[in-house]
């Protein structure tokens, strides 16, 4: 089975390869850099590294505190940070700098792979939550390089995908020396698929311990101060295609009801700014651009975060909150970041990408859902009314953070012993 998704890929590989080039057009980073896809490498690089493989910003924040806990620990030992989007690259570059190497994840071809890791000669292999790629996969243990896969989660849809292919996968999850999940569920969803029960334990998920800098809170602060002034802030964060309409048509019906509204949309990818940005002006509201650098004047509806590595800053500038990729069938996005910015929370029914987080923080009344834009315009009505209700929710929400913390001493523990 491995021998024919081999063949199968190189055969992808100019598709995938045209079909960075047409990202491009909108994000030109995904046409850059991309030799590095091929193990293609313009510069020199350490070897013997600590390999840690984050594909995009949302696992790349989730590692942080373990990268520098590990940094800490191992501090003569030289690190890889791989991604496979620009986005997480970027991420990658402003928090960890030169303090780590970076390149993009190469594709999962046996020359490709065989290219990679002579250049880099890992130490150890370690994939944020449900990466799995045969060939490489097979080539760490060929070269008896320690495969983990950490903060491990495995969606119902994605196993029962996995499970119609069982002889690609089992051999695959045979060359993994530990897969640390976020829950016993996702623990026993990897059994099902072909993990060995006696190498799968739970350790928790690494994004509660997600911290924040002193110098975050002050720039939040700023933000605030310079930017929004007087106004109701209501955040809406990592929005999708089709998702920013939603809140585009009820702005007028919360106007009505809070007059000092001001709606932030954060897209998720960067190459939809302009895109969101028409969007608002077509529905005839007066639009800021982040990248304008001018503060909000009381006549402007909307204030679009056309930046990037800003988000934790707008959450805590915000008086409320909607986590998007939940208002479309997308699965939602981190709850964890805004309830440590101690912002309430309101998100959609689309959750499935944080379907126990979002379950706890509803039964402890720490988080809203809306299904529906009527739900949304009447939660964000009656939350404006009542700040206390609002200063209860961020307790709760900060409480169940503090209560579910330890996953990046745990998880590096188990590292310590693969090392």
């Amino acid at each position: 089975m491995r021998f024919i998704y081999t063949v199968l890929f190189y055969f992808l590989v100019p598709i995938i390869l045209l079909r960075l080039f047409w990202r491009g057009f909108k994000a030109p980073e995904y046409r850059n850099r991309w030799t590095e896809r091929l193990a293609v490498y313009k510069h020199h690089y350490p070897k013997n590294v600590i390999w840690i493989h984050a594909v995009s910003v949302g696992e790349v924040e989730a590692v942080l505190p373990l990268v520098k806990h590990l940094q800490t620990q191992y501090s003569s030992s030289n690190f890889l940070i791989t991604t496979t989007t620009p986005t997480g690259s970027a991420r990658v570059k402003a928090v960890l700098s030169e303090t780590v190497s970076h390149v993009y994840l190469p594709y999962d071809l046996p020359c490709v792979v065989s290219r990679f890791l002579k250049v880099f000669k890992p130490r150890i292999a370690i994939f944020m939550e449900k990466e799995i790629w045969p060939n490489l996969y097979g080539q760490c243990a060929a070269n008896k390089i320690p495969l983990m896969i950490i903060n491990a989660r495995l969606s119902a849809n994605s196993a029962k995908g996995y499970k119609k292919i069982p002889s690609l996968v089992k051999p695959a999850l045979a060359n993994v020396s530990w897969i640390a999940t976020q829950t016993e569920e996702d623990g026993q969803r990897f059994v099902e698929i072909g993990a060995s029960e006696s190498l799968v334990s739970v350790e928790g998920n690494l994004k509660f311990d997600i911290s924040i800098d002193e110098q975050v809170i002050q720039q939040a602060q700023t933000i605030r101060h310079n930017t929004f002034a007087d106004r109701f802030v209501f955040v809406v964060a990592s929005t999708h295609t089709a998702e920013e309409d939603v809140f585009f048509d009820i702005y007028p019906q919360l106007k009505q009801r809070i007059p000092e509204l001001l709606l932030v949309i954060v897209p998720r990818h960067p190459e939809r700014f302009k895109e969101v940005q028409k969007l608002s002006e077509k529905s005839g509201l007066k639009t800021c651009m982040r990248s304008s650098h001018l503060p909000c004047t009381d006549d402007d509806d909307v204030y679009i975060a056309d930046t990037m590595g800003e988000l934790k800053q707008l959450y805590g500038a915000a008086d409320l909150c909607f986590v998007g990729g939940s208002m479309v069938p997308v699965g939602g996005h981190n709850v964890l970041e805004p309830a440590i910015m101690n912002v309430p929370i309101l998100f959609g029914p689309y959750m499935v990408n944080f379907k126990e987080i979002a379950a706890k923080v509803l039964a402890l009344n720490a988080a809203v859902q809306c299904a529906d834009k009527q739900e949304i315009v009447a939660t964000v009505s009656h939350l404006y009314q009542d700040e206390k209700e609002r200063e209860l929710m961020v307790l709760k929400a900060r409480q169940f953070v503090d209560e579910n913390q330890g996953a990046t001493e745990r998880i590096a523990g188990l590292i310590s012993k693969m090392i």
